[in-house]
């Protein structure tokens, strides 16, 4: 990401940012509500295009004008929502299946396969024939995962995985991220779950007011910020 600026109306969303996502890091993108977090991730996944600044994906330019090439290259990330985004009049293994026929172009059987490795990877694979109306957020979440993992994607972004979801399903989702991390994958996460960007995150990405304030391995953010920012935020996420 090179000196990446978006502006909503007369809100900078986000100010000259620039970072770089390395092979097998998990970064996570913390800071308080309105900094820029999810403005950034939808710009990387190129949901919003931005005003100014570049994106590159291995070192090549992810430019929207050439439909064909940065379709592809999208295809390469898997993006996980808030509020899961599963279809509600499809079944859990049709969700899983859909965009592996659709944009992969894979068989159903070829879909199927990938669909029914990737549930129980996720621990859901009972639940294949269900309704997403019966299943529980972190089921929903979880399964929201499964269909992107289905796309065999480089590189996984977490738009805030766990903020719609009941305390106790939290865990369940966080520990399915945990063990993709385990795996290698390379992965972008906005999230308010400190213990998770603390143990399960390689770097922290802080920003604030649309810029990057701090960047640190997550043992020295957590252990010794720098900025006054962060000392300030840190304070009271984790007050006494």
């Amino acid at each position: 990401v090179e000196n990446v600026s978006k502006q909503f109306n007369k809100t900078r969303a986000l100010k000259n940012v620039s970072l770089e996502v390395n092979k097998g890091d998990i970064i996570s993108l913390i800071g308080p509500s309105g900094s820029g977090k999810s403005t950034l991730l939808r710009c990387i996944h190129g949901l919003e295009h931005v005003d100014s600044g570049k994106i590159y994906m291995d070192d090549e330019w992810m430019n929207p004008d050439d439909e064909k090439k940065f379709r592809a290259q999208r295809n390469r990330m898997g993006f996980v929502f808030q509020h899961f985004n599963l279809f509600p009049n499809m079944s859990v293994l049709q969700n899983c299946k859909l965009a592996q026929v659709e944009v992969l172009n894979k068989t159903d059987e070829e879909a199927e396969k990938t669909a029914l490795e990737y549930l129980d990877k996720v621990g859901l694979l009972e639940k294949k024939d269900a309704y997403p109306n019966n299943l529980s957020g972190g089921q929903k979440q979880r399964v929201a995962i499964a269909r992107a993992l289905c796309m065999n994607p480089d590189i996984m972004l977490f738009d805030e995985p766990t903020s719609a979801l009941d305390p106790e399903m939290i865990k369940e989702v966080l520990e399915v991220m945990k063990d993709l991390g385990k795996q290698g994958m390379t992965m972008v996460v906005v999230t308010h779950e400190m213990s998770f960007a603390r143990k399960v995150g390689t770097r922290v990405i802080f920003l604030d007011q649309g810029e990057i304030v701090e960047e640190n391995t997550s043992e020295k953010f957590f252990e010794n910020p720098q900025s006054e920012r962060a000392k300030d935020f840190l304070s009271k996420v984790f007050y006494e």
